[in-house]
């Protein structure tokens, strides 16, 4: 499927300078671009590929004033990132139709329910008292337990295991391999120097328009629940402990680890390989760069923090620069 200039400016509501009607196929990284793709240019240190690019079409912000012309159509809009996105969806939509009726292979209790329109795949598991929403695609292999709800158009990929009692919400995409609802890590010692199992008896509760990555866990509570809010977008290979709640719009990159009862407020920015301790509490709007370490709550709304242990970003900066040149003196 091609679309012209002209068609993108619309659907975008940009401004168009160039040919309207040159086409464009498919969306390539501005560097490799070739011509009769369509690119981006938001990011300052790609600006050397802007002038050499071979893309038909590049979408550029408002702001930007080239230095030199370029031979290429430009689709100006508000925001680039906004608008690629907008446009890896348009392309999306064409490749993938989503998926109806129910494979022979599939074992599906006569005691669930599945909504109208939903897709269940061969070696996929539903167990009895599901409930899934209308429109939903469950893809081969993955698994979802008793008494699970699972919200309208929701998409399971292979592999996915849903814990019983667990609940998500409608809209959400959950990759490949994750599990949703395993037992928290809870274990009384005994005088023995023994370990016993603390029952976990909660579930998890994951909310509408959220994603969850691949290979990511996220325990259910030993009492009450563990909760996902709206929004929040989990990377691949991330670890929630029991009773965590994590607050809407919050995203968080892979490899981060949450430990029991961590309480994160809203629109949050976790980079990779962050730790919390448990039983803290993260204010909204709080931004932590990768590989730091959380060991007490932040209690102030929108601070940056880095390093491990965590500072305010800017004295961990200051003090960076002071500790790298230790080894000189």
């Amino acid at each position: 499927m091609e679309f012209s200039a002209k068609q993108l400016t619309e659907h975008l509501n940009g401004e168009l300078d160039g040919d309207p009607e040159v086409k464009v196929s498919s969306v390539a990284k501005i560097e490799s671009a070739k011509a009769g793709t369509l690119t981006f240019y938001g990011n300052p240190k790609y600006e050397e590929y802007f002038y050499t690019t071979k893309a038909s079409v590049v979408l550029i912000d408002n702001s930007f004033k080239p230095s030199s012309k370029v031979s290429c159509t430009l689709i100006r809009v508000d925001d680039v990132y906004q608008a690629i996105a907008s446009v890896l969806d348009l392309f999306a939509s064409l490749k993938s139709s989503r998926r109806k009726g129910r494979s022979c292979r599939a074992v599906v209790s006569w005691r669930s329910k599945i909504g109208r329109g939903s897709y269940v795949g061969a070696g996929a598991v539903i167990e009895k008292g599901a409930k899934i929403g209308k429109g939903c695609q469950i893809y081969p292999l993955a698994f979802v337990g008793q008494n699970v709800i699972i919200g309208d158009n929701t998409i399971l990929y292979s592999g996915v295991k849903i814990y019983s009692d667990c609940i998500v919400g409608k809209e959400c995409i959950i990759h490949s391999n994750a599990v949703i609802g395993a037992d928290g890590f809870g274990f009384a010692p005994l005088p023995d120097g023994s370990y016993k199992k603390i029952q976990q008896t909660g579930n998890v509760i994951i909310e509408e328009n959220c994603e969850i990555g691949a290979n990511t866990t996220i325990d259910r509570a030993s009492i009450g629940s563990t909760i996902i809010r709206r929004g929040v977008k989990l990377d691949n290979l991330i670890q929630i402990a029991h009773n965590s709640e994590i607050g809407e719009n919050t995203v968080i990159a892979a490899q981060t680890g949450i430990s029991g009862s961590v309480k994160i407020g809203r629109n949050c920015m976790f980079g990779g390989q962050v730790g919390l301790s448990g039983h803290i509490s993260i204010a909204n709007n709080t931004s932590i760069g990768a590989q730091a370490g959380i060991m007490s709550s932040i209690k102030e709304e929108g601070r940056s923090l880095l390093g491990s242990p965590a500072m305010d970003a800017k004295e961990y900066l200051r003090a960076y620069s002071i500790f790298r040149k230790l080894h000189k003196r």
